[in-house]
């Protein structure tokens, strides 16, 4: 079964660029060769028949004008015909009258077979030139029509062909001699083009080959390689770059994931001996429990963060689309975080109007809370979180969501959606969660086929979201 499957694989293997162009080569060659071959050889038989034709023309009219010196008497015909073929070797001719009756044969065997043939009247046959076979001879013939005084004549004129068609077979062996060798010359030339031209791209393998996971920094030079090939390196080392950066990411991530876990179970562990280095109070076991608690809890969403961004990224999240009016799900995140908000003096504002959303209630809801609650942990007390939400121009909802405080540098902001990034390296084990919810955010945001940026300057940081202007249902404004 096994041999059966690879044979089945070999099999569907495509054929190879050589192959191909050696086959398609190889037709045109051949296809080329046999017309070129074809069009000499009717051009030497032509010329042959011809001259032929000038040969039996040329002997037609040496016997019409001794037919007319001879002026009827047929026995000076007898003494003038035979001196007409002296000077044309392998050539026949038979003089009839109008009667059918043979007047004269230069050799009447040679003729007789073919002229028993002909129909009973010459007129038929009048100047066409025929072919024939004798005795495995080829003879090119022809009859012409001669009138002297009042009397007509047919003359019968032939060649016998031995010799052209034995310069026309050697002819044609050299011919194709010549052909086959100068296809096979041909092909063999362009196989050894062939390996030539295939020198980059096997030499682009040997490079591409040399590549491994610790040399993902390596790139093609685009300027040592064929023109035809400058796309495909410039393809392929735009393919490396984005799988280093995939690489690093995984890896950084990686890292991120084992220190953010690392410093909750360290804590649990770290506590845990030492509440059983030596007896301890009901109330010590209680506040033990308590602590490991909340860095449990801390686990547990930082786990649950990291598998929804999975699922995320494998396109496992779908939203469930519905009408959103965005003003009312604001204002009861408002509600929600009121509390946190009172504890630093810090007033929740909602501005502008928006029309209805098309998206999932559960996702939005969760993106704006993750913003609010950003907004509110990093904005200086007795200071405002405001949310502000417009339809631009072109027809695109906004929603920006900002707040005071100190700003963050523009080299920061492009990685401020990155996991487990913080702007300040310092607050590792503060209230602010495990570095996941701007991700998160952004993840939700793509997910509606949104966009979203970050701004800091002047005092001030903003959060906005732009959604196209396909999500646009219908008006609602906030008082």
């Amino acid at each position: 079964m096994t041999s059966v499957m690879r044979s089945c694989r070999i099999s569907k293997r495509p054929v190879s660029l050589t192959t191909r162009v050696m086959a398609f080569v190889a037709f045109t060659i051949g296809f080329s060769l046999l017309l070129i071959g074809s069009l000499v050889s009717t051009a030497v038989e032509r010329h042959f028949e011809e001259q032929d034709t000038a040969e039996l023309s040329t002997i037609a009219k040496v016997v019409g004008r001794a037919l007319r010196n001879a002026e009827d008497d047929y026995s000076r015909m007898e003494e003038v015909l035979p001196q007409v073929l002296s000077e044309h070797h392998g050539s026949y001719f038979q003089v009839w009258d109008g009667e059918n009756r043979l007047i004269y044969g230069s050799d009447e065997g040679e003729l007789r077979g073919r002229i028993n043939t002909l129909s009973p009247e010459f007129s038929d046959q009048v100047g066409r030139i025929s072919l024939w076979q004798r005795d495995e001879k080829t003879y090119r013939g022809t009859i012409k029509l001669t009138q002297v005084g009042d009397r007509k004549y047919y003359i019968v004129t032939a060649i016998d062909m031995e010799s052209h068609t034995q310069f026309l077979e050697g002819f044609h062996r050299s011919l194709w001699l010549i052909m086959a060798l100068a296809g096979t010359a041909t092909l063999f030339a362009a196989w050894v083009a062939i390996h030539q031209g295939h020198a980059p791209l096997r030499k682009l393998s040997e490079t591409v080959r040399e590549i491994q996971a610790d040399r993902m920094h390596m790139r093609l030079d685009s300027e040592t390689v064929p023109r035809e090939l400058q796309n495909l390196v410039s393809s392929f080392n735009s393919m490396l770059g984005g799988l280093e950066n995939s690489f690093l990411r995984l890896s950084n991530f990686s890292a991120d994931i084992a220190h953010e876990l690392r410093t909750p179970l360290t804590n649990i562990l770290t506590q845990t001996q030492v509440v059983l280095g030596k007896p301890r109070s009901l109330d010590e076991y209680r506040e033990l429990h308590f602590s490991n608690l909340e860095e449990l809890e801390l686990l547990g969403k930082m786990v649950n963060d990291m598998l929804w961004l999975a699922q995320s990224e494998h396109g496992l999240m779908k939203p469930v689309w519905e009408p959103l009016d965005i003003i009312k799900e604001v204002r009861e995140l408002f509600d929600f975080f009121e509390v946190l908000a009172e504890e630093k003096h810090i007033q929740l504002l909602l501005e502008g109007q928006v029309l209805l959303l098309m998206g999932d209630r559960g996702m939005m809801r969760r993106a704006i809370s993750n913003l609010l609650s950003n907004a509110i942990r990093h904005s200086p007390e007795r200071e405002s979180v405001k949310v502000r939400l417009d339809v631009s121009g072109e027809g695109q909802i906004l929603l920006s969501v900002q707040n005071t405080g100190s700003e963050i540098p523009e080299k920061l902001l492009l990685r401020i959606f990155d996991r487990f990034y913080r702007v300040d390296p310092s607050r590792q084990r503060q209230s602010e969660g495990g570095g996941l919810g701007l991700a998160i955010v952004k993840s939700i945001v793509e997910a509606h086929g949104a966009l979203i940026n970050a701004t800091s300057g002047q005092g001030l940081t903003c959060f906005k979201i732009t959604f196209p202007p396909s999500s646009r249902c219908s008006k609602s404004e906030a008082p």
